[in-house]
């Protein structure tokens, strides 16, 4: 996997951020989504590196990236603060401005990234969401059994941590076989490489913090957004899975457009798990999407 790309490890703020690059062209960042790594692009990255630098990482917390200690208020894992790492890996690279590409929780990062820095973020494709305030703010059962990790992953220290760390292979095995096509979309070295990481001293409760952050100090980074009238400018393509949860919960386009003003998207016929279980579909989207920028 990844066999044309280099491995780069980068720090910021103390925190260890990891990834590879590879390709030539304009700069497109990948982010990842949960509970996974840089690793679920290994089906796509390649394909777009034939038009496009790609960079992809790790988000703290996850795969070979660090994990901080966790705070009370969840700052060093709120979106805003991941964003702010992206940024930094894409500036390391040489790059201040590019496209976003971003899966599950790497696209709640993506969001906030172009949010806060809208003068980064030229063109944006999220993978499988909803805006995360409304997702919670419209949560139905059907949802809550479908999306249950959402509400396991927040509650208090150590129980959630201590479950997972218990067998950390069997936790990821159940989130990701549990969806539409079980575990049959991934290859056995990707599904081993999200295994390992999982097993890191410390993915527990980095983990845990992500989800904490995001129901709590996330909101009120949304909110605040929603208060001021602050919305997406660039263009943003939206794509979900024709089989997944998201799309039948959630009107996932309407939600989209109350947050940006260029916004576009539909349904792709897979699951939640884009990358790998339609990445030819993906790719076709993506070069459309992104070289719409080359053309102009």
């Amino acid at each position: 996997m990844f066999a044309s790309f280099t491995s780069f490890d980068l720090s910021r703020d103390g925190v260890r951020l990891h990834g590879k690059v590879g390709g030539s062209g304009a700069p497109l960042l990948l982010l990842h989504g949960h509970p996974q790594t840089h690793t679920i692009w290994h089906r796509v990255a390649p394909m777009l590196a034939q038009q496009f630098t790609v960079v992809t990482m790790d988000l703290r917390g996850y795969g070979d990236s660090g994990r901080p200690e966790a705070d009370e208020a969840h700052v060093r894992y709120s979106k805003r603060e991941m964003a702010l790492d992206a940024l930094s890996v894409m500036r390391a690279h040489g790059f201040e401005r590019f496209g976003v590409l971003a899966h599950d929780r790497g696209a709640r990062v993506a969001h906030r990234l172009a949010a806060d820095h809208p003068e980064a973020v030229e063109r944006l494709m999220l993978l499988d969401i909803a805006p995360t305030l409304a997702m919670y703010q419209n949560t139905t059962e059907a949802f809550a059994r479908a999306y249950w990790h959402w509400f396991f992953l927040i509650q208090p220290p150590p129980l959630p941590e201590a479950l997972i760390a218990s067998d950390a292979a069997r936790y990821v095995r159940s989130v990701m076989g549990g969806r539409h096509a079980g575990l049959a979309p991934f290859a056995p070295e990707a599904l081993a490489e999200y295994e390992r990481c999982a097993a890191i001293d410390g993915t527990a409760r980095s983990i845990c913090e992500d989800y904490r952050a995001s129901a709590t100090i996330d909101l009120e980074h949304d909110r605040a957004d929603i208060a001021a009238g602050r919305k997406l400018d660039m263009p943003l393509r939206v794509l979900w899975g024709e089989h997944g949860v998201v799309g039948r919960c959630f009107d996932v386009l309407a939600y989209w457009r109350d947050l940006a003003r260029d916004v576009t998207g539909g349904t792709l016929a897979c699951g939640h798990y884009i990358p790998e279980e339609a990445p030819a579909e993906l790719v076709a989207e993506a070069l459309s999407f992104f070289n719409a920028t080359n053309k102009d």
